[in-house]
Formats: C-alpha cells, structure tokens, sequence
C-alpha cells in the first residue's frame, strides 16, 4: 500500500475544508429561514460560496480554493456643464392655499409709526390670516306688544311665533347644532353641557336628552320618507356589523 504523503493530507484537508464551508453556510441559511425576521431572511451570507453552495445536498462538490480574476478597468471621461444662473422665471416658490372669498374678512390696518403727513400712498402688502372665534350664543327675544281695543274691549296682539320645540328654550339653530355634535362630529351631549358651563349657562344633562329626543321626533316624516326611497332601489348595500345591545344610560351620553 502506497504511503501517504503530505500532499495527499494537504489535498484531503482542503476537500474536507471547502465541506466544512458549505455545510456552515447552509447551517448559517436554514438558522435565517427558521428564527429570522422576515426582512433578514434571503439576506446574503458573508461566507464567500455561492447561491448553489447553499443547496441542501451535502454532498456537493468542496469549493475550489480562491484564485485571483483579473478585472478590466475602463476609462469613463465626462464633460461637466456649467449650471444655468437661476432667475425668477425658474425658481419655484411654494404656493400657499387662497382662503375662500364666501369667508368674512375684518380689515385691520396697520399704518407706520412716522408720521405720514403729506406723503403718497404708492401701494400696499396684504397678508391674510385665518382665525377663528367660538361659536356665539345669542338671545331671540320675541316682543307683542299688547294693544287695547275699541271702546275698551278685548286686547290686541301678535300670535306665537312658530317654533320647533315650543316649551323649550332653544331655537332651531341650537337644536340643529346639538344634534349635528352629537351625531356627526361625536361629541356627546355631557361635553356640550360643560361647553355650555364654560360660558356661564347651565343647562341639565336631561333638558339636553329631552332636546335631542324631540328634536329626532319632527324628522321622522323625512325619514320615512328616504325609507320608501331606499326600499324601492334595486340593489342594497348592508353593513353586517355586529350591534351590541348596551343599556339606556350608556345611549343617551
């Protein structure tokens, strides 16, 4: 039997080397399959093998030991412009938003602090702002005057005038607005009594219930009404959303 020599060794240890390498970079990929995140998955290796390497077939031809390639470099050359100067024609400037015209405007001006006596007004800046001030309650007071009639007999007067809600003391702009709080923006009837309280007017949490519950009463016609309108369509959409039964207390907030 022919002895081994230390080429032979050096030869088997670098076959058993470029094993060991692939075997670890599969162990190394399957590890990133199983406990990495999902974005560190497919991410490459830093053991240099390639993708077939990566293979589960362990037994794949060891890697071949690192040669040297010889890359090309190429020359690229390039001709640099100079930049056009840049005017107001070119320069972009960030547009701001036009308020609308429908919009109150409170015309504020300011005139300098010296004195402009005798000098000619040659134009003018204007920079508009948009503010807002909480929405005003207001009084409607309701005066018939009362007049005695001919000869001292019976009294003269204007009648009621029609309101929504006639034993109450909102109109039909509060009503609306209570109702549009509520159930359009979200915003329960106990916070509109302390928006109330913040400008000194107390109203009971029961008198607003009683509002909106009425309120609701005098638009049952329209909506009736878009009831006979939507059961007459052709096609319905339904929202399937589960309704849970919650108690009286909980729907009137």
């Amino acid at each position: 039997m022919k002895e081994a020599t230390a080429i032979d060794y050096q030869q088997k240890y670098e076959e058993l080397q470029g094993q060991y390498e692939v075997l670890k970079a599969e162990l190394m990929q399957l590890k990133r399959l199983i406990f990495a995140s999902r974005q560190e998955r497919f991410l490459p290796t830093d053991a240099p093998v390639s993708c077939s390497q990566l293979s589960l077939d362990i037994t794949a031809a060891a890697a071949l030991p690192a040669t040297v390639v010889n890359t090309a470099t190429k020359k690229v050359e390039y001709t640099k412009t100079a930049a056009l100067p840049t005017t107001l024609e070119h320069k972009q400037h960030p547009v701001r938003m036009k308020l609308p015209e429908h919009l109150e405007r409170h015309i504020i001006t300011l005139e300098p602090l010296e004195d402009t006596t005798g000098l000619t007004r040659i134009g003018e800046e204007v920079t508009e702002e948009l503010d807002y001030e909480p929405g005003r309650l207001f009084v409607n007071r309701y005066v018939r005057p009362k007049y005695a009639g001919k000869d001292k007999e019976g009294v003269l007067i204007a009648p009621v005038q029609d309101r929504p809600l006639l034993k109450a003391i909102a109109g039909a702009g509060l009503l609306a607005q209570t109702i549009i709080d509520k159930y359009v923006d979200h915003l329960p009837l106990y916070r509109q009594q302390q928006r109330f309280a913040r400008q000194n007017i107390t109203i009971p949490y029961a008198t607003l219930t009683d509002w909106v519950h009425n309120s609701c009463k005098l638009i049952e016609p329209l909506y009736e009404a878009l009831t006979k309108q939507v059961v007459q369509s052709d096609y319905l959409h339904a929202d399937e959303t589960v309704c849970l039964e919650v108690t009286e207390e909980v729907t009137c907030c």
